[in-house]
């Protein structure tokens, strides 16, 4: 135990694939100056689908980043995923040149419905042309924990190695899965999750969403914490971070962006919003305590923001729960509604944008919202500049999983 306690896991490396931004500084960029990126569904055999509005991931050429042999044996989500991957190891510096202990690096990723798209096409192979047409990799493309076997292949990282499966909320649980694996003696984790679910098989499963929103202006289709709220809007891609031990990437040169300081996670069940409001606070209590962190220490919080009413409600007085007097004047924001909701991603592009607000000492604005009907003081129409030390990071799981996640600004030795 006093080992553990003694390693601090830190943030070094980020990568980004969204719909605003395919690396993490047109990322951060956008989600600054809160531009929306919403628009019609665009993907071939989605156009008479009720879902018409989402966050596409557009101009993204996969073969120009990944490998013709590792893109033939992948779903979109895999390569969205290997691509942030890259892009985080270029940010820590952790080169492909044989200098790193294979066995001291691991991948974990999150995942909330794997390779539709990949799986859609193969089916219809298999029904129209009959099963000799099917390709092999139909074992494997479509699977949720293809990102990470990919991504450990690809980087030749034989560390430990896992995938996340509880939710949206395991954005998170993977980032603390990771954090926990570095305080345990492992060197780095790349830990993050993307998502693809913009193909017509996946489109239609996430029709059961109640809590999906059809709506079809870009402008009012995802608008949490307002009485307009009409449900959430889907987006795809996400983040991959690189998690490290403090002094290993110290002695490596490293610049250290963030401290993963708490964690918590609960489970309260599918769509019991009301029901989230007790184990959402527990979850956030949990990280407090884990991070030593009182809750007026929290200097913003970057809000899971459902956009369904009751869920609304119940994360606004879960905050108020635990944060007591300090819920109303801490800054709350919630970058995605520019973007959309990338299920697994979604949280992790959350603790990205966290970094960087820390970093840039800003609050990026809530895009599409102007009204809210809840106590909070939720940043809108132009970024807030602000001196951050810590975030809290939250996310809801349409299964019913929460999970609150506390960092701390890098450069801060008071930690």
């Amino acid at each position: 135990m006093s080992t553990e306690r003694s390693r601090r896991a830190v943030v070094t490396g980020i990568g980004v694939i969204a719909p605003n931004g395919l690396r993490a500084d047109a990322y951060w960029k956008s989600v600054r100056e809160g531009l929306g990126v919403l628009d019609r569904i665009t993907r071939e055999g989605c156009e008479d689908l009720p879902l018409k509005v989402a966050g596409e991931v557009r101009g993204f050429d996969a073969s120009a980043l990944i490998e013709e042999r590792f893109l033939v044996q992948t779903d979109r989500f895999s390569h969205y995923a290997m691509a942030a991957a890259q892009l985080a190891l270029d940010d820590a510096g952790l080169a492909h040149d044989g200098q790193e202990d294979p066995f001291s690096i691991g991948v974990v990723t999150a995942a909330g419905s794997g390779g539709g798209e990949f799986g859609q096409r193969e089916l219809q192979k298999l029904w129209a042309q009959g099963s000799k047409f099917v390709g092999p990799y139909q074992s494997i493309a479509w699977f949720y924990a293809a990102s990470t076997g990919q991504i450990s292949i690809r980087s030749g990282f034989k560390g430990p190695c896992g995938v996340v499966a509880s939710d949206e909320a395991g954005g998170l649980d993977g980032i603390a899965h990771a954090a926990r694996a570095v305080r345990r003696g492992t060197g780095a984790v790349l830990v993050g999750a993307a998502e693809a679910p913009l193909a017509p098989y996946s489109m239609v499963c996430q029709l059961g969403y109640p809590e999906l929103s059809t709506v079809e202006d870009p402008d009012r289709a995802y608008r949490p914490f307002t009485r307009a709220a009409c449900g959430f809007v889907p987006a795809e891609g996400g983040a991959m971070l690189v998690v490290e031990d403090e002094s290993r990437a110290r002695d490596r040169g490293a610049a250290v962006r963030a401290v993963v300081a708490g964690h918590g996670a609960t489970f309260t069940g599918a769509s019991r919003w009301e029901e989230s409001r007790e184990g959402l606070a527990r979850a956030i209590r949990v990280a407090l305590d884990e991070a030593a962190c009182a809750p007026e220490e929290i200097d913003v919080v970057f809000a899971d923001a459902l956009g369904v009413p009751e869920a609304d409600r119940a994360e606004a007085l879960a905050i108020a729960d635990v944060l007591g007097a300090h819920a109303t004047r801490v800054p709350v924001t919630a970058p995605k509604t520019g973007i959309g909701r990338a299920y697994c991603g979604a949280p992790v592009l959350d603790t990205a944008a966290a970094v960087f607000a820390m970093e840039h000492g800003v609050v990026p604005p809530t895009p599409n919202v102007f009204d809210i009907c809840h106590d909070l003081d939720l940043v809108m129409s132009r970024a807030r500049p602000a001196e951050l030390r810590t975030a809290l990071v939250l996310s809801r799981g349409l299964m019913g999983s929460n999970a609150a996640l506390i960092v701390r600004r890098g450069d801060d030795s008071a930690w």
